[in-house]
């Protein structure tokens, strides 16, 4: 896929965030607004040495020095600031130690719902850039979704997308299925699959926003 094209659709999603309810808690469990966007500021700016440092004083564990350095980043600038650093950044091509080209987009389409949802407001994904993200995640073992949908099929229902095979079917809009590959709840719980040799998805916690993503051993559509 074209770099070019896909540091574009990075930058329409950086610079999408609004400066303000920065308090409010984001989909990410324990993180605020305000630390999400301190998050998204550090893809451009974290360098090898940076993530070697935290990698030692988190003990190794790789979510608690994102965490960390999240945190530390939003006690130290301001909503004003922290907002300068996206528009500045938001068309650098620089990405964190071992990211990939569509990590950078994965990044900043997931993290705008994380702060969007829980604030019930609505923020547009664009279709395209979110397929290209969903197939990055489901091929990547960064994320988790090869696990979490094992046997599973994925279909987008407002394009023309589909990836995955197995007795069980998702079927929803595609930002939701990046959502739900991502770990990220998308509103209404899936009923369990009726037949009792299906491999269940790992549930979601019960959150806000988004059309139900509806899971069965054969096909349906999310209400």
């Amino acid at each position: 896929m074209d770099r070019d094209r896909i540091l574009a659709w990075v930058r329409a999603e950086r610079l999408g965030l609004d400066d303000h309810e920065w308090r409010a808690d984001s989909l990410c469990s324990g993180w605020t607004v305000h630390d999400v966007a301190a998050h998204m500021t550090l893809s451009t700016r974290t360098t090898p040495l940076v993530v070697l440092r935290g990698v030692i004083r988190a003990r190794g564990d790789f979510n608690r020095m994102v965490a960390d350095l999240a945190r530390e980043r939003a006690a130290r600038f301001g909503r004003a600031e922290l907002v300068a650093q996206l528009r500045e950044s938001a068309g650098s091509a620089r990405r964190t130690l071992g990211a990939g080209p569509l990590d950078p987009l994965v990044d900043a389409l997931v993290h705008g719902q994380d702060i969007a949802r829980p604030l019930g407001r609505t923020r547009e994904m664009p279709v395209e850039p979110a397929a290209a993200a969903l197939g990055h995640v489901l091929t990547s073992s960064f994320y988790g979704a090869r696990e979490r949908f094992r046997d599973t099929r994925l279909t987008a229902t407002d394009c023309a997308w589909s990836a995955g095979d197995g007795p069980r079917e998702v079927r929803a809009p595609v930002a939701d299925l990046l959502l739900a590959a991502t770990g990220r709840p998308t509103g209404k719980p899936a009923p369990p699959a009726p037949a009792a040799t299906a491999r269940p998805a790992p549930p979601a916690p019960a959150g806000p926003g988004g059309e139900g993503v509806v899971v069965g051993a054969e096909r349906e559509e999310a209400p």
